[in-house]
């Protein structure tokens, strides 16, 4: 369904560079977009074009423009057929696979193609920029196969469906319908663009569909490990746990910062901070003790991370470049997706690691053996209906299934790099089937933390009928008193998949706020 577009400044293309939250705001419909009326950012574009069609009019020999593309470099295009060559890029292209990118995927897409190009090292023109701003405005969003990509030469593939749209070819969704491209803008009152030469190569030959979903799953991530930390504070609560494993001056002596960050956090949860109790035992199992040292990789990686999304998603990374300064025509190899890959492949790992953490925990939660005194399978039932009520275990059987999916993930897709294109793309950095694989993990991760959020719950709700003197104070516990009034507690037998799908979305729009710091 078409999200409706929030009132708040739109992001402005051409103005200096963005970050994620920038592209992730857009893709939800959070912020409108507009190209930069800065009369230097237009007439750097327009530069550009003016000195690519001068060196056209000189007989330029410029890879893509006045010949034929990849491992067909060698073959020069007459001139009376230069003008079909974009054509016939994104023609050729258009055999993608597998499902369509989402709505809110597909706008990160054409934020960061958008990004890229106004950079102003593209020679494409400004028709083309107010095309791809024409799109967001008007949510017009090319059904773009997520199969197809190596990351190299670009997602070139993929993104032959953004440059089809704008030329009126292919389909888009529109008002929520799948619609032909054509209709859909001639109903927007938008005229389709004839590519310029070199235009369906700036738009093909770049990273932006790996960029953009590396945007989604960096956010995506960084919320889930938030909720990994909250999640483990109440079963700590729930298990009886010693509540000081999380001494400020314990992790000052391993001082990682974000190691140290989720520690505090769970200081705060815990208010492990005032006088020691009698703990029933000196030291709770690692998935416990050892949660912040789990979870801080995550935290810790996710500025380094950072750097490379970023940085990509702020770079000219087609081929060849045009420089409109020194008028110099640049071929080389911007388009390789090795930073996002090697992003992706590091992130969906640490990922991945907190679905593993959790599902510990709720081994530990299910069992009378390690749970400190909790009805077996954390079931809610008494008396005799007990021997018929199997509470959660159904449960820790699906969490174990989706963290071996997750975990099966986890092999590096940038180490699959296959010889592509008559082995002129035989180096390639399979960026964007690692970002993939890193939603999917993130996907996975989040049904899991899904679940937690229903045994949370229940567990700190079975731990008070034992101990009423428990406690759960601040975020902890409105949080805790929020799931209390949706998820009803698990005291006969029910299935849970409606709970958990609506658990499920509450994660993805980050229903609860947690942590300020």
């Amino acid at each position: 369904m078409t999200l409706p577009l929030v009132e708040t400044a739109p992001l402005s293309f051409g103005d200096g560079p963005l970050n994620i939250e920038d592209v992730t705001a857009l893709a939800r419909r959070e912020r409108g977009a507009m190209l930069s009326a800065d009369p230097a950012f237009r007439a750097r574009i327009a530069r550009g074009t003016e000195f690519l069609d001068r060196l056209l009019r000189e007989d330029g020999v410029v890879y893509g423009v006045t010949t034929g593309y990849g491992d067909s470099c060698t073959v020069v295009i007459p001139p009376e057929l230069l003008s079909e060559l974009p054509h016939h890029l994104f023609a050729y292209h258009g055999c993608g696979l597998g499902r369509f990118l989402d709505e809110t995927e597909t706008r990160a897409v054409l934020a960061t193609r958008l990004a890229s190009l106004s950079r102003g090292m593209s020679g494409v023109s400004l028709p083309l920029l107010e095309g791809l701003v024409a799109l967001l405005q008007h949510d017009i969003l090319p059904l773009i196969p997520a199969e197809g990509s190596v990351g190299a030469s670009g997602d070139l593939t993929p993104l032959s469906y953004v440059a089809a749209v704008l030329c009126g070819e292919r389909e888009v969704m529109y008002h929520g319908r799948r619609r032909p491209a054509a209709e859909a803008l001639a109903e927007a009152g938008i005229t389709p663009l004839r590519l310029r030469p070199k235009e369906g190569l700036a738009i093909m030959n770049g990273t932006a569909v790996m960029t953009a979903l590396a945007c989604l799953a960096y956010e995506r991530a960084e919320y889930l490990g938030r909720l990994a930390t909250r999640l483990t504070a109440l079963n700590v609560v729930a298990s009886a746990g010693n509540a000081h494993h999380f001494d400020e001056v314990l992790f000052a002596a391993k001082p990682h910062p974000g190691q140290m960050r989720v520690a505090a956090r769970l200081r705060a949860d815990l208010h492990s901070d005032r006088p020691s109790r009698n703990e029933q035992r000196l030291q709770d199992r690692y998935s416990l003790r050892c949660a912040p040292h789990v979870i801080g990789v995550l935290e810790d990686a996710l500025p380094f991370l950072r750097q490379f999304i970023e940085n990509e998603l702020n770079s000219a990374n087609d081929n060849p470049l045009v420089d409109p300064d020194r008028e110099q025509i640049l071929h080389g190899g911007h388009f390789y997706g090795g930073h996002i890959a090697f992003a992706m492949d590091s992130l969906k790992n640490a990922v991945a690691n907190l679905a593993d953490l959790l599902d510990r925990q709720l081994a530990l939660l299910v069992d009378t053996r390690f749970n400190h005194g909790l009805p077996s399978n954390l079931s809610g039932a008494s008396g005799p209906r007990a021997a018929i009520n199997h509470g959660l275990k159904a449960l820790q059987i699906s969490v174990s299934a989706w963290t071996a999916e997750a975990l099966k993930l986890t092999m590096p897709a940038s180490v699959f790099s296959r010889s592509t294109e008559c082995h002129n793309q035989d180096k390639v950095s399979m960026g964007t089937i690692a970002a993939r694989d890193c939603l999917r993990v993130i996907e996975l991760t989040e049904q899991v933390v899904a679940a937690m959020l229903i045994a949370a719950r229940q567990g700190v709700a079975l731990r008070g009928r034992i101990a009423p003197e428990t406690k759960v104070e601040g975020e902890p516990a409105a949080m805790l008193a929020d799931l209390d009034e949706r998820i009803a507690l698990v005291e006969e037998d029910r299935a849970l998949d409606h709970d958990l799908r609506s658990l499920l979305d509450d994660v993805r729009v980050r229903r609860w706020s947690l942590y300020a710091q």
